[in-house]
């Protein structure tokens, strides 16, 4: 009997989505920051098993909107949730529940939605806090609730055989068993640097940077990549460079690195650092990221 299905993981932001789906797809398929927002799209993961086919759509944390990528961002996290076979919402065990998780949660239950809780970080917490956010929510919201640890790996295969259950038997796969990911590799390239960048420079430029691709060209032994950072102001691009191109230098080698290690060949990253003020609500650029922006 084989299952085949979509699951989507919904959630605020910094609730651990993007380690989550990474942890159980066993490869980077989502970036992971400390920051809000670190996922703008929605990500693909694929898990393959002898039995089984799970899709899952890793989606931007919910938010407050501001701009069009805001915007774009909250339609692309609330439409994965319709048309899947199971909804999960990671809550941040470390953190008392908010109220719009709880609307989150009763909006599920009363549309009738599928859906499991997550509870995120559980290696942080002690045993007898996870037990009681455990019974609290199950008895709110008469659902399944499973704790995890990405970090640890824990109760992360308990939690794929509960997700089978809910899937629907077919006859065929949705993608190949060697496929992991939808996304073409010019846009996680484009992304790890992104994480390098938002790790490294911390505090120092708001969230508002964004990373282009333009050009990637390899062969059997090398891989040619050119990427743009976009900031809003140039006080940002003299951050992001550094001084003496100190910090430039930190974020591409590290990326190289992340990179190398996907592709198994050696990289060659140039990275260039451009101005475009307010291009979180230029059409050009987020059409250049690779967001549908007609609908907005």
């Amino acid at each position: 009997m084989f299952k085949c299905g979509f699951v989507s993981i919904i959630g605020l932001p910094n609730t651990g989505k993007s380690s989550l789906t990474n942890a159980i797809i066993g490869e980077k398929v989502s970036i992971v920051s400390p920051k809000p927002q670190t996922t703008r799209n929605n990500i693909v993961g694929i898990l393959s098993g002898e039995d089984y086919q799970i899709v899952f759509v890793d989606t931007p944390g919910l938010n407050s909107i501001n701009s069009s990528l805001d915007k774009f961002m909250q339609k692309s996290a609330m439409g994965a949730s319709e048309d899947v076979n199971l909804v999960l919402m990671t809550i941040d065990i470390t953190k008392s529940i908010t109220s719009k998780e709880r609307e989150l949660l009763s909006t599920l239950q009363r549309d009738g939605t599928p859906f499991l809780v997550v509870l995120t970080k559980c290696d942080l917490v002690p045993t007898d806090k996870i037990a009681g956010k455990i019974l609290e929510i199950a008895k709110d919201y008469n659902c399944e609730v499973v704790p995890t640890s990405a970090l640890k790996h824990k109760n992360l295969d308990e939690l794929v055989s509960l997700i089978k259950k809910y899937l629907p038997q077919t006859q065929t796969k949705y993608y190949d068993d060697d496929t992991y990911t939808d996304r073409p590799l010019n846009f996680l390239v484009a992304e790890i640097v992104r994480e390098k960048a938002l790790f490294l420079l911390n505090n120092e430029v708001p969230h508002g940077i964004a990373v282009i691709t333009q050009n990637f060209e390899e062969d059997e032994n090398l891989c040619q990549i050119d990427v743009d950072i976009i900031c809003e102001k140039m006080s940002h691009k003299a951050i992001i460079i550094g001084q003496n191109g100190s910090m430039l230098k930190k974020i591409g080698h590290n990326a190289r690195v992340t990179i190398q290690k996907i592709v198994q060949k050696k990289v060659v990253l140039n990275i260039f650092v451009k101005v475009k003020p307010n291009w979180q609500n230029s059409m050009e650029i987020l059409t250049s990221l690779g967001y549908d922006i007609k609908d907005l």
